[in-house]
């Protein structure tokens, strides 16, 4: 589960860029109720997700030519120098080198050696999302690479992350789970799933996407198409896990809706 008790790498924010941001914002209000509010005159349009007057993310648009929509999580990196330097070190590469956000917080932009888009977050006056782990916020965040090992290798390096490693039913390969460097199992909050090279390919090299929990995963899934988005996977129970299904945004960003196991 992810907590708003952020430990160095643990999922601490999620971003939408979005190609017609007044689009998403109805999307998404439509499936979790969510508010957008400006984060200020300033910030090129900025504005700040909102379940029950909690902050569970952001979303902006566009901001140059080329730049691709999609959802972006940051990761907590208590000093965003050293964790860029890291990042070069392990095959990654810095896109956006740490930079000031209004004193809220220095932000960098990253790839993993696959190059999966990923970001990092060193808290100045602003810690994250307020609200995670219940209906309509982030509660997992999760990989898919053609080359899990070596994310696990890299993602492992960066961070103080330990893996358990989950047999899929019906053959179908390995699941890695993350959680923060000696604590509880409760405590996880990432997973690495292997794709096909093509599958990651058309990802452009693999792809971070958010997991939100939901109430009812059956009917939160049924609005997806009416509203633009489409299913990818339909709603199935995952022993164990809970149900879920597997979406997209009009944009056609990756993000699964999931309603948990209340016995895992």
């Amino acid at each position: 589960m992810i907590t708003t008790d952020y430990r160095p790498g643990s999922p601490c924010w999620i971003e939408l860029s979005a190609s017609n941001l007044d689009r998403s914002l109805a999307f998404y209000r439509g499936l979790f109720g969510w508010e957008a509010e400006s984060a200020g005159p300033d910030t090129g349009g900025y504005m700040l997700l909102k379940s029950k007057g909690r902050t569970v993310g952001g979303a902006g648009p566009l901001m140059e030519e080329g730049q691709p929509p999609a959802w972006t999580l940051y990761f907590h990196a208590p000093n965003a120098d050293e964790y860029v330097r890291g990042v070069a070190e392990l095959g990654g590469t810095v896109v956006v080198e740490p930079m000031d956000v209004m004193g809220m917080g220095v932000m960098a932009h990253c790839t993993d050696p696959q190059g999966v888009q990923f970001a990092l977050w060193q808290p100045l006056s602003f810690p994250g999302m307020e609200s995670v782990d219940e209906p309509g916020s982030l509660i997992w965040a999760e990989l898919w690479t053609a080359d899990a090992e070596g994310a696990k290798e890299f993602y492992g390096s960066l961070f103080p992350w330990e893996f358990t490693t989950t047999e899929l039913p019906d053959d179908a390969g390995t699941y890695l789970t993350a959680k923060p460097e000696g604590l509880e199992d409760d405590r996880m909050h990432s997973g690495i799933a292997q794709v096909d090279p093509g599958t990651a390919e058309a990802m452009g090299g693999g792809d971070w996407h958010p997991v939100f929990e939901v109430e009812d995963v059956d009917t939160t899934t049924a609005l997806v198409p009416e509203t633009g988005g489409a299913v990818t996977m339909p709603p199935a129970d995952a022993p164990g896990v809970g149900r879920l299904s597997a979406c997209t945004d009009p944009d056609g960003n990756s993000f699964v809706l999931l309603r948990p196991d209340p016995r895992s």
